[in-house]
């Protein structure tokens, strides 16, 4: 997009915007990059990470606690959430080359592993994280029309009686999901999706609550606390099934946890002073904090209640009927969390593209130029031809592939491919490279550790999800899924 304004001339691009102003570094309304200056605080950055943290993934929980139990279930949450706290604080020091106040910006993930370990490492990064955002959105496609049938599953238990069969499609929802994305998809940049990222994140809150409050009732109801230190028992499942479902476990709660593949492109939202780093690192303490505490009490409550029965998605797994216009609010929450979820992760994606071929056909009116449209009573809205098309075609092939292989298990493999690359891999070693560790040193050593120890964790998940999805192959019958 190029726009001319007297002697100004500036490209602005969603997460790469070149400007080209004489003069202005220094100046109040531009950063020290001559970009226009960034407004981003701890609360939006912290809501940001929170919207894309607190995904659907959360329901998942009771299910992953139940499979390895009150013991592994809870330290493994938190072992997980202190190594992403960990390597999150890592790669914020990696936002700038050199010095951590004053360096030259790395605006991407992808710009920081240039910078730091260049070569083959950037092409890898780049095709694991963009494969991995193009997957969580059909991830997010799949889970948002799990629970818009849900609603419906539920209207329709309560007016016709438990033991009807209830049957729905999950296509006419996928649909509709896809054209709410198109018209969302249409927002320019990061730096505009704030008020979208705070809505989601109080969605996020609205329907995690309502898990966590029915799973007490439950376990209330009960008169007692379900499950065993081990997990789901032995006759339950066979022998093989627990180390394939404690395996998928591990997968649900890697995705559970992931961000770091957007971390620096929220970081480059913040402000200055003080320095983005410290304010990108309380925003990680405060979202990871609340994360865990969120993660904790719905996992664990979900296994309390449900024991071995805990189901996949604890609000539309039907372990709970009634009330049945809570689990409706709790739903619509997911679906709205989701929507705002989808273009958090997907503009870094939508950016990359459009810079892309910026750089390649700079002189294209089709990809540069802007299209004014008035809007009563709000600033105009510029239209960008290419914008328009491109992201229209993304959000139809996410769409019809969610509709093809529609199942959860897939979020799993997601969570375990991307986890050990861009939550642990290249942020350790990008700070190696950062702050100059010397090779064989004892923080090198320590490391390396944490590195591999994940590495292990990561391939087990691996190969847990892809059994759980050669299971669900076997009864699989493309474009119709009906609950």
């Amino acid at each position: 997009m190029s726009e001319s304004t007297g002697s100004r001339q500036y490209q602005h691009q969603v997460f790469d915007v070149s400007i080209n102003v004489p003069n202005q570094g220094g100046s109040k309304c531009y950063d020290d990059d001559g970009r226009l200056k960034r407004s981003g605080t701890l609360w939006t950055a912290s809501a940001h990470i929170i919207t894309a943290v607190i995904g659907s993934g959360v329901l998942s929980l009771a299910w992953a606690v139940a499979q390895l139990g009150w013991i592994a279930g809870p330290t493994v949450m938190f072992l997980f959430s202190f190594v992403t706290y960990y390597t999150s604080t890592l790669l914020s020091t990696c936002y700038r080359s050199g010095d951590p106040d004053t360096g030259k910006r790395n605006y991407t993930y992808m710009d920081a592993v240039r910078a730091n370990l260049g070569g083959f490492k950037v092409k890898l990064c780049g095709a694991i994280q963009y494969v991995n955002l193009f997957g969580v959105a059909i991830g997010y496609t799949i889970a948002s029309s799990i629970s818009m049938m849900a609603v419906e599953r539920s209207n329709c238990f309560h007016s016709k009686g438990d033991n009807s069969p209830c049957r729905v499609s999950s296509n006419p929802y996928m649909i509709a999901f896809g054209v709410i994305e198109i018209i969302f998809s249409q927002i320019p940049d990061f730096d505009q999706i704030w008020w979208l990222s705070i809505v989601a994140a109080i969605m996020s809150f609205t329907y995690s609550t309502i898990g966590l409050g029915l799973g007490v009732a439950k376990v209330a109801e009960n008169g007692k606390i379900r499950g065993s230190l081990t997990g789901i028992s032995i006759g339950t499942v066979t022998e093989t099934e627990k180390i394939w479902r404690s395996f998928q476990a591990l997968g649900a709660i890697a995705f559970a946890y992931s961000y770091s593949l957007i971390l620096i492109e929220i970081q480059d939202t913040i402000k200055s002073p003080p320095s983005e780093y410290k304010t990108m690192k309380k925003a990680t303490l405060v979202s990871v904090a609340v994360t865990t505490i969120f993660y904790m009490l719905c996992g664990c409550f979900g296994y309390a209640a449900f024991g071995d029965l805990s189901p996949g998605n604890l609000l539309t797994g039907f372990g709970f009927y009634n009330p049945y216009w809570l689990l409706d609010i709790a739903n619509v929450a997911i679906v709205v969390h989701l929507i705002g979820a989808y273009q958090v992760y997907c503009q870094p994606l939508f950016a990359f593209i459009e810079k892309t071929a910026i750089e390649w056909y700079p002189d294209s009116k089709f990809i540069t130029a802007e299209v004014t449209i008035p809007i009563p009573g709000i600033k105009p809205f510029k239209l960008n031809l290419f914008r328009l098309i491109w992201r229209t075609i993304f959000v139809i092939i996410t769409t019809i592939i969610s509709m093809l292989m529609p199942f959860f298990n897939v979020v799993g493999i997601l969570g375990a491919l991307g986890f050990w690359p861009l939550t642990v891999y290249f942020p350790v070693e990008m700070y190696i490279v950062q702050k100059r560790i010397p090779k064989w040193s004892a923080r090198w050593m320590c490391l390396q550790i944490l590195s591999m120890a994940c590495l292990v964790i990561s391939v087990a998940a691996l190969v847990g999800s892809f059994a759980g999805v050669v299971s669900d192959l076997k009864v699989y019958k493309p474009f119709k899924t009906s609950y």
